[in-house]
């Protein structure tokens, strides 16, 4: 908090989207990392989204995807400890898969899950610096990557036993079931968020995109926004139902991604960004006896 103090401090909030992933004894390193990786995303959402001018958030972009600490020269103190931090969590990635032998295929994924997730962070601040709202179409495609679903696939998945090369080949064709779950995240977040963001320099959210692309007001954004939810629940159970070559484990953290973006954002609450209303809640689960 002290060497960037933008951030929102979101600990606890992080590990219990992890916990929601998966609760299995065997996810233990999984969980942990991820509670890590989610914080992680946290410093690089609000870095581009309060914090950095077009030109930095270019460069730091560019260093990320060339991995080139090198090029954050000039930039502030605190996105070079931003960048510190992904370099860390990439080593520690690369420890905890080393062992068996999955790191040649797993690290590598990992490394593009990031560089993949600040390209789309890059493209939304474009579109705030330039004033442009996209159409809904075009702001779901970006959407998929900024929900973070794909990074935290990534994370969790490689961590486990079912970390296969052919089961990271499919997470890196983006499967059907990884879109749906990862806009109801995204959908769900804007729906919350979206009124409290546009009082401030923000880009536009989904609300605002299905309003400007079919001409119709925020409550029917709303209700349209529902319906293309209520579709993605639809499309992944028939995957789930159907996907007989992809472990259900596998299956099962990608739907609880979504259960668990329901949950956060329920009733149009954003539960992440306001904790105290997850007091409750992480109580319950972690500290009272039943």
């Amino acid at each position: 908090m002290k060497k960037v103090p933008y951030v929102r401090d979101r600990s606890v909030e992080c590990f219990i989207w992890s916990l929601a992933l998966s609760y299995k004894p065997e996810d233990s390193n999984g969980r942990l990392f991820g509670g890590k990786m989610i914080s992680v995303t946290g410093l690089l959402d609000d870095t581009y989204d309060n914090y950095g001018t077009g030109q930095e958030l270019e460069i730091f972009t560019k260093a990320l995807e060339r991995w080139d600490i090198s090029l954050l020269e000039p930039l502030p103190q605190c996105m070079k400890v931003v960048f510190d931090i992904v370099v860390e969590l990439c080593d520690e990635m690369e420890l905890l898969t080393a062992q068996s032998g999955k790191s040649r295929f797993v690290v590598p994924h990992f490394k593009q899950a990031i560089c993949n997730i600040t390209k789309a962070y890059m493209v939304e601040a474009k579109w705030c610096h330039e004033g442009y709202v996209p159409t809904y179409d075009e702001y779901k495609v970006n959407g998929i990557l900024t929900s973070c679903g794909p990074l935290f696939f990534t994370s969790l998945i490689g961590l486990g036993e079912f970390a296969t090369k052919d089961v990271f080949d499919w997470i890196s064709s983006v499967p059907n079931i990884m879109k749906a779950a990862s806009l109801i995240a995204r959908l769900t977040d804007d729906m919350a968020s979206h009124k409290f963001e546009q009082q401030r320099v923000h880009v536009a959210s989904s609300v605002e995109c299905c309003m400007k692309q079919y001409g119709i007001l925020e409550a029917e954004a709303y209700n349209f926004i529902c319906k293309d939810i209520e579709d993605y629940w639809k499309l992944m159970d028939e995957v789930y139902l159907n996907s007989n070559d992809i472990p259900k484990h596998v299956l099962d953290i990608m739907i609880n991604y979504a259960r668990m973006s329901e949950f956060v954002y329920e009733n149009n609450v954003d539960r992440f960004t306001n904790g105290e209303l997850m007091k409750d809640i992480v109580s319950s689960l972690l500290l009272d006896p039943m």
